[in-house]
């Protein structure tokens, strides 16, 4: 027999429970390389993309087509959650992948900017649904000594498919393939994936006791969250530091491309490659820390988060002042290893303040403020820069921003009954 890390509200006899919990985060981490790897290619072929569609115009415009999937995205998260909370996290999965990668391959064929916009937004509609339920569905199965490692290899797939896209300039730049493969070709990848994940995946079995509360309404749900302190104070320091990380992702090319006259493959491998196998190691291991910090405190998981957007502080000064290319990257690891930190604890700082028939639910409102913020600071960024604002006053209000959200973690207190536990499995 061995400790196996179970969910308090998981039956104790679940068979073969061990395997299929690390099996379901291999099945997912692909998915996730496929929901960032379309976001980023995005921000990778901006430069041939717009001279292939004349009408995108300006930088106001792309910011304003970024900021269409983020808020799309955004509004609709919550019910992703709810839905993936009451019915089936399985097939709010499987679904969600089959669609957006339909999308996906969708957009290669757009020819005008309104087209681009819808495209987009249909993206986000699909999209909304993937990382609540993933991330529930993880939390489901992983607690105790295991949780914040299962939730970083799940992210390292994000960052896996951040890195694949910060190539796709050089797709585009290609004369025999283009921008417009690049989406055809991940779209046909989502579509075909979508198959074995429905075979594969499970949803955790449910106690009878559990069955009445997950039948509550949307508005039940969302009104016991507005009414739990320590949820109001996650959502917070979860969307102050997207704000600047959404702005790192999708600018990011673009601003070392015209900040050190690369070309645009370049630009877009500098921009990706470093930051994200920074944040892939951060993820790793922050989720090793977490887990440790876990056995000796409560808050392990929020110390280890607090670490990470301290780490923001110098990197984000760093970049908006940087003049030389090789400091300007050094900076960005220092982030991506702060990002991983933060990154890979959300989901199992929500678990511990919030149960775990509302996690998705919770994780969905989540997304919502922060990548509404998100869209608006893309938006935002794009306006700023058409008006020369520097770029060290942008990422200095950045920096300062992370600083609060290390303050607003510190202030989260874990649940007693929502204390994690270990029970002996085969």
């Amino acid at each position: 027999m061995s400790a196996v890390p179970l969910d308090p509200g998981l039956p104790e006899s679940s068979p073969g429970l061990p395997r299929i919990a690390w099996v379901i985060v291999a099945m997912l981490v692909p998915v996730a390389l496929l929901n960032y790897l379309d976001r980023q290619m995005l921000a990778a072929m901006k430069t041939s993309m717009m001279g292939d569609i004349p009408d995108i115009a300006s930088r106001e415009n792309w910011g304003f087509m970024l900021g269409s999937f983020k808020w799309v995205y955004a509004i609709l998260s919550p019910v992703g959650g709810y839905i993936a909370d009451r019915f089936s996290r399985r097939i709010v999965i499987v679904a969600s992948l089959f669609v957006w990668s339909a999308v996906t391959w969708a957009t290669g064929y757009v020819t005008t900017y309104d087209g681009l916009v819808a495209t987009r937004a249909l993206m986000g509609i699909s999209e909304a649904f993937y990382i609540p339920a993933a991330l529930a569905l993880i939390a489901d199965y992983h607690s105790g000594s295991t949780r914040s490692r299962a939730v970083g290899l799940h992210q390292t797939g994000i960052y896996a498919g951040l890195i694949l896209g910060g190539f796709a300039g050089h797709v585009a730049d290609a004369p025999d393939l283009g921008w417009r493969f690049a989406f055809q070709a991940s779209g046909v990848v989502g579509v075909l994936y979508a198959l074995p994940l429905l075979l594969v995946l499970r949803d955790p079995p449910v106690r009878e006791s559990e069955r009445a509360h997950r039948s509550a309404s949307m508005g039940s749900a969302l009104g016991e969250l507005a009414r739990n302190r320590d949820y109001l104070l996650l959502v917070v320091c979860f969307t102050l530091p997207a704000m600047a990380g959404w702005v790192v992702k999708d600018w990011m090319p673009d601003i070392l491309k015209e900040r050190f006259s690369l070309t645009q493959g370049n630009a877009g491998v500098y921009a990706v490659l470093p930051v994200q196998i920074a944040s892939l190691l951060g993820v790793v291991l922050g989720g090793w820390l977490a887990d440790m910090g876990m056995r000796r405190t409560d808050r392990g998981r929020i110390f280890v988060s607090a670490a990470g957007m301290l780490l923001f502080l110098p990197a984000l000064f760093g970049v908006g002042f940087s003049e030389h290319l090789g400091l300007a990257v050094a900076f960005l690891i220092l982030y991506g290893i702060g990002w991983g930190f933060f990154d890979c604890n959300n989901m199992p700082i929500l678990s511990q303040i919030v149960p775990a028939d509302r996690r998705a639910t919770g994780y969905g409102v989540m997304n919502l403020v922060s990548i509404s913020c998100g869209g608006f600071a893309d938006w935002g960024f794009g306006a700023l820069r058409d008006r020369h604002m520097p770029l060290a006053v942008i990422f200095g209000v950045f920096a300062l921003i992370a600083l609060a959200s290390a303050v607003v973690v510190l202030a989260i207190r874990p649940r007693s009954d929502l204390a994690e536990k270990a029970v002996a499995a085969d």
